[in-house]
């Protein structure tokens, strides 16, 4: 089980930090952004599986922007699971 932390792109939101045991997303935290949304889908996506939360948010954009904070966490977990995959 792994903590990894992801500074975001183009979003309000600055950094998620992501819990994995495996591909079940444990616990994830925004930094910044709209908190009622962001807490939201933090609380909706624990104890998913990743596969299913990045097939869902990949590629969400915000308004006019090519990103949005469940495309970022998308990154977050992508990034999270390599980094676990080399050190397991």
């Amino acid at each position: 089980m792994g903590i990894y932390e992801y500074k975001t792109r183009g979003t309000c939101s600055r950094k998620i930090t992501v819990e994995l045991q495996g591909k079940t997303i444990q616990k994830v935290a925004f930094e910044g952004g709209c908190n009622g949304n962001l807490s939201g889908i933090a609380k909706l996506v624990e104890g998913m599986d990743i596969d299913f939360v990045i097939q869902r948010f990949a590629g969400t954009p915000c308004g006019d922007k090519s990103t949005s904070c469940p495309d970022q966490l998308v990154h977050a977990l992508q990034e999270a699971y390599a980094v676990e995959q080399r050190q397991g």
